[in-house]
């Protein structure tokens, strides 16, 4: 039986856990807070480089370019997005889960993967899946020059034909409480992504159609620019193509490891708030310990005091 010494040790012991949880907690909040400056700081520039890529093409016959080109998926490129780290609760695991059974699905004998974060390079390593590349260390800290290396190797396999198609499993951001986990498609890039309603209008060149801009302009919520520009529109096009991958790809880092803080905020939350349980759980036990020790002991006195008196 546990006596009042070994509840005491296990209290303290465990109130020096909580202190580690509440302060990674902490920590996980400060970086999460700098994580969504990163996304919302990014989001101006993916926009405006989104329009002026749709701009350009509206201004060419032909869209026609490597990272649009669409081959049948023979040969399928997988980004997994993971932690460098646990203590995230199901963080790493679900994407894991979603990416083997993904890279199961499209053929794992002519799949490849880049792996993101240690904790995903080690799992895929040992389920024996092809790597294409591996990067770690970026998620505690994520620049844009990780995304333009990640981005370049990427295009490179596309472009190359050693890949027909890319696709990336992670975590989108949407609040500290909720992250939902996507597959989306990479390359070849959807034409749709380069067709808005105003764009189509600029291309018909029609009165009719150019009498209904302002009501695409408000349908569609964007405002089309009529850019001048100085280079042929042909090569601007093709040289905002992968400016305009590397723009995703780092969204969807900053993304990952804004959700993954958030998981590791509210996953230290959770065992600073049980350790609390744990802790009025065993100060009961050991206070109702502690009360039979006294009401033996005073038994005993009551006792002792009764036979003397007889």
């Amino acid at each position: 039986m546990a006596t009042l010494l070994d509840f005491r040790r296990r209290i303290r012991s465990v109130k020096s856990t909580q202190q580690i949880t509440r302060a990674m907690k902490f920590v996980a909040a400060a970086k999460l807070r700098r994580s969504q400056e990163g996304v919302f700081a990014a989001r101006p520039y993916a926009h405006e480089i989104l329009r002026v890529l749709r701009s350009a093409a509206a201004r060419i016959e032909s869209t026609a370019h490597p990272l649009l080109e669409r081959r049948p998926e023979e040969r399928v490129l997988v980004v997994v997005l993971t932690g460098d780290r646990t203590l995230c609760g199901a963080f790493n695991s679900n994407v894991l889960r979603r990416a083997t059974a993904f890279l199961r699905e499209k053929g794992s004998s002519r799949s490849q993967v880049i792996a993101i974060g240690k904790k995903g390079r080690n799992a895929l390593k040992q389920g024996g899946w092809n790597f294409a590349g591996e990067y770690l260390n970026i998620s505690g800290n994520v620049q844009f020059s990780d995304g333009k290396e990640i981005a370049a190797q990427i295009g490179k396999l596309y472009e190359s034909r050693e890949v027909d198609a890319v696709y990336v499993v992670y975590h989108e951001f949407k609040n500290v409480l909720v992250q939902n986990l996507l597959t989306e498609k990479l390359l070849p890039i959807d034409p749709s992504v380069l067709t808005t309603e105003a764009a189509q209008t600029f291309r018909t060149g029609t009165a009719a159609h150019e009498e209904a801009l302002p009501h695409d302009r408000a349908a569609s919520g964007e405002s089309y620019v009529d850019y001048i520009y100085e280079e042929p529109v042909g090569e601007i096009f093709s040289g905002l193509l992968p400016r305009y991958l590397e723009s995703e790809v780092y969204r969807i880092l900053l993304e990952s490891s804004a959700a993954e803080w958030a998981a590791r905020m509210t996953a230290m939350d959770s065992a600073t708030r049980n350790a609390s349980e744990l802790i009025d759980k065993l100060t009961l036990e050991m206070n109702k310990i502690r009360q039979a020790g006294i009401t033996k002991e005073l038994i005993e006195i009551v006792s002792g005091a009764a036979s003397a008196t007889s």
